[in-house]
């Protein structure tokens, strides 16, 4: 099967393994058998094991308010400039009206809106320079 050379002691060894069977191994040693049983060492994980303290949960006087924004972000889907915005705050829109253009690789977009509501804050101007994910309206 597999052949190996063990010096020991400045005594040179000739090992061939002929058998190998779950922790059982047959072994030819300078020409002479034996049966040897393997003991494997356990292997330990060398990343260590955080151990933190249990929190107690006592939050009936919690300080913590929870808000609801009812105000949803309009955000750019790419930088680019804005060229013309179409609405103002206070106005009331429907779902389909343009709420601004702009112009992004070279080519002019217009952002219509996806639901109704009231336009609460408008966060650009005319010339504008955006990056993606910036706010460019909030409606209510």
């Amino acid at each position: 099967m597999k052949n190996y050379k063990f010096t020991i002691n400045g005594n040179q060894y000739e090992v061939e393994i002929i058998d190998f069977e779950e922790n059982t191994a047959v072994l030819e040693v300078n020409g002479t058998p034996y049966k040897v049983e393997v003991h494997q060492k356990v292997k330990q994980s060398k990343t260590p094991t955080l151990v933190r303290k249990e929190v107690p949960m006592q939050r009936k006087d919690s300080k913590i308010k929870k808000t609801v924004s009812a105000l949803k972000p309009i955000k750019a889907p790419l930088p680019g400039n804005i060229m013309k915005v179409f609405v103002k705050e206070g106005d009331e829109i429907k779902k389909g009206d343009k709420l601004l253009m702009y112009e992004a690789m070279k080519m002019e977009n217009l952002l219509l809106a996806e639901s109704e509501g009231v336009v609460k804050n408008v966060k650009v101007k005319e010339g504008d320079a955006v990056l993606q994910d910036d706010v460019l309206l909030e409606i209510a």
